[in-house]
């Protein structure tokens, strides 16, 4: 019987990453090099919210550069990668009742494509966005997520783009690496909570941490769409589990099988 295809929440940091040769982008392209060849892949990512639940349907989705301040070159990076309308359709079938718009406006944004210029540099493989509903809470994100499990079985990868802690205000610049003590600690919870399967802990975001770590949502709940298509007992590897300028956790999940490192 063939394995279902892993799924992987990646902490993506700062668009740089998709530029700069440093920690971050060699430990993806590593990953990329350690998953089996998806047919298609299923993205997630903070970077868009929509109104209700919608599905990029272009042949054609055009790298969308969601973001200012950065130097030219990353503005004018390209990733041609295709889109997959026949997968889009599939998404819309899985979560049905639910009503999916099939997008055509959208594109790739920042946190597709800067992961994805390591995971799978040749830009080959069709890729389809899944927004990020606004009207849903976190529970409501996972039991949707749930219904896209069977897509593992049908060779599509699962990416969920965000990051676990996510404080933009809370920045320390000269504090390249590790996190402040409620960072830390939140980034711990989560941590276990992902190694016990405890989805309603995950769920929950209420405490003074989640306030710090969490104060919007839009980069924590790509990561319950990762662990909502785990099967019960699959095993889960934690990947890249540190924290950037204080505020931001680079933690990564890894669901299903995974090849030895070369």
């Amino acid at each position: 019987m063939n394995r279902p295809h892993p799924a992987l929440f990646v902490g993506h940091g700062n668009p740089m990453n998709t530029l700069e040769d440093n920690a971050n982008s060699r430990a993806w392209r590593e990953w990329g090099q350690r998953l089996p060849r998806p047919r298609a892949i299923l993205a997630i990512s903070a970077h868009w919210e929509t109104e209700g639940v919608a599905v990029t349907a272009m042949p054609c989705p055009r790298t969308i550069h969601d973001f200012s301040g950065f130097p030219p070159r990353l503005a004018e990076f390209s990733y041609p990668a295709p889109g997959d309308p026949d997968l889009a359709q599939r998404v819309a079938e899985l979560l049905a009742p639910v009503p999916t718009r099939m997008d055509q406006d959208w594109g790739l944004d920042h946190g597709v494509w800067s992961i994805l210029a390591h995971l799978y540099p040749g830009a080959h493989i069709p890729v389809v966005q899944l927004g990020l509903d606004g009207g849903r809470d976190a529970a409501g994100h996972l039991a949707l997520a749930r219904r896209l499990r069977p897509l593992r079985d049908e060779g599509v990868l699962i990416l969920g783009s965000g990051n676990i802690v996510h404080n933009l205000r809370r920045l320390d610049w000269h504090r390249r690496e590790g996190g402040f003590t409620w960072a830390e600690r939140f980034n711990s919870r989560i941590r276990r909570q992902l190694l016990e399967q405890d989805q309603a802990g995950l769920c929950r975001l209420e405490d003074d941490d989640a306030y710090l770590a969490v104060p919007t949502p839009e980069h924590y709940l790509p990561l319950l769409y990762v662990a909502a298509v785990q099967d019960a007992g699959e095993y889960l590897t934690l990947l890249n589990d540190h924290i950037e300028y204080g505020a931001i956790g680079m933690l990564s999940a890894w669901v299903g099988h995974m090849k030895a490192a070369a």
